[in-house]
């Protein structure tokens, strides 16, 4: 049985890393609840010319279309969509990843506000003990920030800033986002092929 998780872009700059994790978790066979905030209809127009329409329905029919993704498998939720799968414990995701996050957000669900779907939906995975990956894309970091990172490993959280790797010698922006999106997917134990392992290919000495 397909497995479902929670995707949540907000308002940070770094949404090449979101869309192509969308795409990758889609491609592999995934079911996905995608959340936005207002800012990310933003940040996705400056960076990637991407509409993100206001109403959710219009956003899900957008990237149906776009991702090629048949009904059920790409299910698109408004900011205040209470009625969502998300916001009750009684039908968490199997893992929920924000990706970017912003420190609002971070600093929200460490206080446990829940205050807008996004929120609750990442305080549902915590307090039932899911996954929350939490992609945070700011620099530096003040000592704010660190407390509030803290606050959420110490919870269960993982905090995986999106810092690429250049061992692989990576060729082009693209390189770069899959490395950040490939370490995302082994937090969620999805296979993949969007880089050589460490190791794999190497001659023994």
């Amino acid at each position: 049985m397909p497995k479902t998780y929670c995707l949540a872009f907000t308002g940070a700059s770094g949404m090449p890393y979101g869309i192509r994790l969308l795409e990758c978790l889609l491609e592999a066979g995934c079911n996905v609840q995608l959340l936005y905030s207002q800012v990310a209809q933003v940040v996705a127009r400056q960076e990637m010319a991407l509409e993100l329409p206001a109403r959710a329905s219009d956003t899900q029919a957008c990237l149906r279309e776009r991702f090629a993704a048949l009904p059920g498998k790409l299910e698109v939720y408004g900011r205040e969509e209470w009625f969502a799968p998300v916001a009750s414990g009684s039908n968490p995701p199997q893992a929920m990843v924000v990706c970017p996050c912003t420190m609002g957000t971070l600093a929200s669900i460490a206080q446990g506000l829940a205050s807008n779907l996004i929120e609750r939906a990442a305080d549902v995975v915590l307090k039932e003990g899911r996954k929350l990956v939490l992609v945070p894309r700011e620099t530096p970091f003040s000592a704010i920030h660190l407390e509030n990172m803290l606050r959420l490993a110490r919870a269960g959280a993982v905090i995986l800033p999106p810092n690429p790797g250049f061992y692989h010698h990576p060729k082009s922006v693209d390189d770069l986002v899959d490395f950040v999106v490939a370490r995302i997917l082994d937090q969620l134990d999805v296979p993949h092929a969007l880089m050589q392992r460490w190791g794999a290919g190497e001659s023994a000495p």
